[in-house]
């Protein structure tokens, strides 16, 4: 497992536009945290804001750069036909499939990570400026904070495991364009559907299951009683169908020739 935790790690790092996507994912994740975090406003009668969540607004777009990272780590193989190098080194199909998991993940969460503290750090500068005070009921914006350490830690994990279920798509369909679509279909297609759906049963059991809706509930700091799935809950959610996305591509990992 060694060997082969290297050889993905080796193939991670040399492989063209690596470096960029994580930087990409970083680069969009602070930038759309700082323009929602600059666009929110608290007047002087007050306002109910969860101001954690604002500043992490930029991981809804991040995501989709995540994707395509870990579409690529499998998909890459197949479309230079690498794959069957890569198989004939390691012919333990599952022990493929776990290294560029451990791999994938462990970039993901260290850039995700830099993403989430870069968003924090702007809403502490930016928000108290906007109106987000303490004479209205908001310290300056801290990891020392439960909550607000749950929201930023959570929304790290959120994206390592959007990189895991991307990494089962890809490697079920063998095809970055086709993963790429199906992965960001799931995470966009549920939020479209609980905005264009008006009856509230079917929009609350929509944003249970989706992928995203329910995975980004782990932001939430205020309000929590009212929201379709807690957060801890809502992060399950989606490292169900992470889980899910890589039993079925390990299955046919497995069941398929190169």
């Amino acid at each position: 497992m060694r060997d082969a935790i290297h050889a993905e790690w080796t193939k991670l790092r040399t492989t063209p536009g690596t470096g960029g996507l994580l930087l990409a994912a970083v680069a969009l994740t602070v930038a759309v945290g700082l323009v929602a975090t600059g666009s929110a406003s608290c007047p002087a009668t007050g306002c109910a804001v969860d101001v954690t969540k604002q500043a992490l607004t930029g991981i809804q777009l991040g995501q989709a750069v995540v994707a395509v990272l870990a579409v690529l780590a499998v998909g890459g193989e197949y479309s230079t036909g690498m794959i069957r190098t890569t198989l004939l080194a390691v012919p333990r199909r599952g022990t493929v499939l776990a290294a560029k998991a451990v791999i994938v993940t462990g970039a993901v969460l260290a850039a995700g990570a830099v993403a989430v503290l870069g968003c924090v750090l702007a809403g502490r500068l930016i928000l108290p400026g906007s109106g987000f005070t303490e004479a209205h009921g908001y310290p300056p914006l801290s990891l020392g904070d439960g909550p607000a350490l749950r929201s930023a830690a959570g929304s790290v994990l959120y994206l390592g495991l959007i990189g895991l279920l991307s990494l089962g798509a890809a490697t079920a369909v063998r095809d970055s364009a086709t993963a790429v679509g199906v992965v960001l279909g799931l995470l966009y297609l549920f939020p479209v559907l609980t905005h264009t759906i008006t009856s509230p049963h079917w929009q609350r059991h929509l944003e249970q299951a989706g992928p995203s809706t329910a995975g980004l509930s782990i932001q939430a700091t205020i309000g929590l009683r009212s929201l379709p799935i807690g957060p801890w809950a809502g992060l399950g959610v989606l490292a169900l169908w992470a889980t899910g996305a890589l039993l079925i591509g390990g299955l046919l990992l497995r069941l398929r020739d190169a």
